[in-house]
């Protein structure tokens, strides 16, 4: 099958598939690189599967910070999903190619689903500030009903940002080399593969990673700014333990998520290479999910007592 094709009345052409490099440059390596990834999917879906699983059947655990964490889960499900499986599929069969279409598919949804990240991140945040500096009005005005438009927000409020991002790069047109040198497709690999001047498409990049990512970051700082002054008003040593606690498990995913996909979209175009964009990518879309379940699990009294509970029911069945 061939890859490009030629552009009625030029010598030019046109990239109809590109190869994924990913880690072909350690050619030695790719059974064993199979071997890591697909131990951290398993690994990824088996604890966040869990995590739906407590807070579903676990009457303890219907609130709203269990509400958003259940989704949360079912998210990262979902965003390691459109990359793992065809890294892993690239890794064992060797075959790097993905068609124009694939590759827009697999960016779009997974753009979607990181944004969706970042704004669950920081409705969760609202959840922990309401939960702690505003105790009294919290069933009220975090009803189940909130809840649910929250999320549904969280989840649409994307789709129309990527869409209309993603139709700026597959605009360009891509007449070069058509190897992506990257795990999957991505949107500075892509720009770097793009013919022509693609500055403006750079600066909405940028402009889109300000206001999408680094609103509902701040917006997480600020409300934990406010948390951590509430939480010291504290009387009781014991109520400041336990809220220290709660909060202390999403602010460690915040910063893990936000961290390495900020320096990933947010810093300029020369401080790019094949090598950290790589790194950091497995960072944000791989590691941190597998350490999510980890994190909420182990911090949690209310998720590992529900654990103890739902463990040996299993056992026993």
């Amino acid at each position: 099958m061939f890859s490009r094709k030629k552009m009625e009345g030029t010598n030019l052409t046109v990239v109809m598939e590109f190869i994924l490099l990913g880690f072909s440059d350690l050619p030695k390596l790719q059974g064993f690189l199979f071997g890591i990834f697909f131990i951290i999917y398993m690994t990824i879906l088996m604890g966040n599967a869990l995590i739906i699983v407590i807070t579903q059947v676990e009457p303890a655990l219907q609130t709203p910070m269990y509400f958003f964490l259940g989704n949360f889960s079912f998210l990262e499900i979902c965003y390691t999903s459109v990359t793992l499986p065809r890294i892993l599929i690239n890794l064992w069969t060797q075959n790097r190619h993905i068609s124009l279409p694939a590759c827009a598919t697999q960016l779009c949804i997974f753009l979607i689903l990181g944004l969706t990240e970042c704004f669950l991140l920081a409705v969760m945040a609202c959840d922990r500030y309401v939960a702690i500096c505003k105790p009294l009005y919290y069933p009220l005005i975090m009803n189940h009903k909130v809840c649910t438009r929250l999320v549904v927000g969280a989840w649409i409020s994307a789709i129309p940002v990527v869409m209309v991002l993603a139709y700026q790069i597959f605009s360009l047109p891509f007449c070069g080399s058509n190897k992506l040198n990257h795990i999957f497709c991505d949107i500075h690999p892509l720009l770097k593969l793009a013919c022509g001047d693609t500055s403006l498409n750079e600066l909405s990049v940028y402009i889109d990673g300000i206001l999408f990512g680094m609103a509902p970051f701040l917006l997480i700082i600020v409300s934990y700014i406010k948390i951590i002054t509430a939480i010291f008003k504290l009387p009781s040593g014991m109520g400041r333990h336990k809220a220290f606690s709660t909060c202390s498990s999403h602010l460690m995913v915040v910063g893990l998520f936000f961290g390495s996909a900020l320096i990933m979209y947010v810093r300029p175009k020369s401080s790019h290479s094949a090598g950290i964009d790589r790194i950091l990518s497995i960072f944000y879309t791989i590691v941190t999910p597998m350490f999510n379940p980890m994190i909420y699990s182990l911090r949690n009294k209310d998720v590992i007592c529900a654990l103890k509970k739902l463990l040996p029911k299993c056992v026993g069945s």
